[in-house]
């Protein structure tokens, strides 16, 4: 009785990377709910909120200049190594690199480029909203500052706000946005939450950003991920595009390819009257193989205690006179034994 193997772990890892026949029905794409509008709404206050302080020169500067003097990276230099290449998980190109392999697989998995065009409007929206900022308010860096107790805006700088910060939330907040159940959005909800916040806490560490300048970016990536559904239509929109241009140029060159050649259908093999097939003709191609010929027992088939031996026309062996069949039917068929 055959029974099916269980599954184990591995195979079941292996199942989940095989290519979905067709692209699923329901795609669970975000909307903007009363909820999602309303975290949106409270995070554009808090935005404008930092922006203000940081403007008036209120208590968040000079909370800005006393972590600046404080200088985490010598307070504990033994884990300078260790922020060195965790900042590294909230810049632009390794990141981008890694979650695109990832959501790339999505995409062909599931036979949508859904995943892939997130990804790239959420890192354009980031480029304009972020880059206008940091360039229009122009705020040096704590290694560059001037004047003590200071905002240092309009100055020629670029880290208000926090670039890195504000990567780390888009580029791993982008994975719990495109998770496919509750359960994995909770959970890389918490993991990109967490990971961003170890950034910006790095660049704090580091010295390169004021603390104000890592508020503002946890607010700048918050708020482009909580955009999204608004541009939902527009990815859809631009999918279907990318999709029918495909189309249009798998169908154009196909017919522009050249006409393939025929093959040559194969040589059908049949008998003569005289009982010998005929010599095949000569084919551009490989000769076909010939079998040996197969001796088989005369007379009707019969179980293995029933045959007698027979000896073939053209055998070397001789006949042995001396055996005698054990059916009387096949010694009335055979009387010389061989």
């Amino acid at each position: 009785m055959r029974t099916e193997r269980k599954l184990t772990r591995l195979d079941r890892v292996f199942a989940r990377l095989d290519r979905e026949p067709e692209r699923p029905a329901l795609l669970d794409v975000p909307e903007m709910s009363r909820h999602r509008f309303a975290l949106f709404a409270g995070t554009l206050a808090f935005y404008i909120a930092i922006v203000w302080a940081v403007l008036i020169t209120s208590w968040l500067v000079r909370l800005d200049w006393q972590v600046m003097f404080f200088r985490p990276y010598q307070q504990w230099p033994e884990i300078h190594a260790f922020v060195d290449y965790y900042v590294v998980l909230g810049q632009r190109g390794p990141t981008a690199v890694m979650v695109a392999a990832w959501l790339g697989w999505r995409s062909w998995r599931q036979h949508t480029l859904r995943p892939l065009l997130a990804l790239g409007v959420s890192l354009l929206l980031l480029n304009v909203t972020v880059g206008a900022a940091k360039y229009g308010m122009g705020r040096l860096g704590p290694h560059y500052a001037t004047t003590i107790g200071s905002n240092e805006m309009w100055r020629g700088g670029d880290i208000f706000p926090s670039g890195h910060t504000a990567n780390a939330v888009v580029t791993w907040g982008i994975l719990a946005y495109l998770a496919s159940t509750p359960r994995a959005r909770r959970w890389l909800s918490a993991l990109s939450a967490v990971t961003s916040l170890g950034v910006g806490m790095s660049t704090v560490y580091l010295g390169t950003h004021w603390l104000s300048d890592v508020l503002l970016g946890w607010a700048a990536g918050l708020l482009i991920l909580l955009a999204l559904p608004w541009l939902e239509p527009l990815i859809t929109r631009a999918e279907a595009w990318i999709l029918g241009l495909r189309d249009r140029w798998y169908a154009r060159r196909g017919r522009a390819a050249p006409a393939k050649q025929p093959v040559s259908a194969p040589v059908v093999l049949t008998p003569t009257t005289s009982g010998r097939e005929e010599a095949p003709a000569r084919e551009p191609l490989a000769a076909p193989r010939t079998r040996a010929p197969v001796y088989l027992a005369p007379g009707p088939h019969t179980t293995r205690s029933d045959r007698t031996p027979v000896t073939p026309a053209g055998s070397r062996r001789p006949p042995h006179a001396d055996r005698h069949p054990r059916n009387p039917a096949s010694a009335a068929r055979h009387p010389s034994g061989g």
